[in-house]
């Protein structure tokens, strides 16, 4: 896929791996809206990338529709999301358990239907973001990785109605497979996790292995798009030393 000058729509591009993915496709020629909450975070980001910028509550019911439809794009990136509360299961109260399903499944809950609804131009792609969490657990974020299994599950549900209806919209999840140092996400999660273990955020974010920045995410993303061996893919575990096909695409 040539991303010159294509239209690409990113939720929560304004900071962490949202901010990689577009300082990733900036530099391929796309052009990119940015949708995010805070018009702080959105003017930084326009004034650094020249991109389009729209400010929205990605959980709001109309949101989505409404932007869809004023942008249309060719490929939209379903990545925003909230750091969970953490704390062990029998620390946990149930409004800090559910928060990512009300934060996280709405939002891809709203998104995914507009484009089915909409719908979006056949040809185009939908990449949602979940998380190595929905693929081995978390035990110290509450309902984080049932939140996150819940969008890799929709993402699928989402391509099957695609292809019953003949839309030509092309659905994938990926799965960031280690905690990213210096995100939102990543600063909770390594911060909780190395207190539990003794450990300091370095020494705990090491043992993933080859460190991944967001620059590097978003570029491992530009790869699911371009590279013709990950073509049959559906869902993708992404780490700093590589890309794995978790599930292939339906036939």
């Amino acid at each position: 896929m040539i991303l010159k000058d294509k239209k690409v729509l990113i939720t929560g591009g304004t900071r962490g791996l949202g901010l990689g993915l577009v300082e990733a496709f900036e530099s391929h020629g796309a052009n990119i809206y940015v949708v995010a909450r805070g018009t702080e975070g959105l003017e930084a980001v326009r004034s650094k990338f020249g991109v389009h910028i729209i400010s929205g509550d990605i959980t709001d019911e109309h949101a989505a529709s409404h932007i869809l439809s004023r942008t249309n794009p060719d490929i939209t990136i379903l990545n925003a999301g909230m750091p969970p509360p953490m704390a062990p299961l029998d620390k946990m109260n149930w409004t800090d358990f559910s928060a990512t399903w009300e934060n996280d499944v709405k939002a891809g809950f709203y998104w995914l239907q507009a484009a089915l609804q909409r719908p979006l131009d056949s040809g185009s792609r939908v990449l949602v973001m979940s998380s190595g969490a929905g693929h081995a657990g978390s035990p110290l974020s509450g309902g984080y990785a049932g939140a996150k299994r819940m969008l890799w599950f929709m993402a699928k549900y989402a391509n099957d109605i695609s292809i019953k209806r003949k839309l030509g919209i092309r659905f994938q999840t990926v799965l960031p497979m280690q905690m990213v140092g210096g995100t939102g996400v990543g600063e909770a999660g390594s911060r909780a996790y190395s207190e539990d273990a003794g450990v300091d955020q370095a020494t705990f974010l090491a043992r993933f292995g080859t460190p991944m920045s967001p620059l590097g995410f978003g570029e491992k993303v530009l790869s699911l798009l371009q590279d013709v061996e990950y073509a049959g893919g559906f869902a993708f575990g992404v780490r700093g030393d590589g890309i794995t096909i978790l599930e292939q695409a339906t036939p």
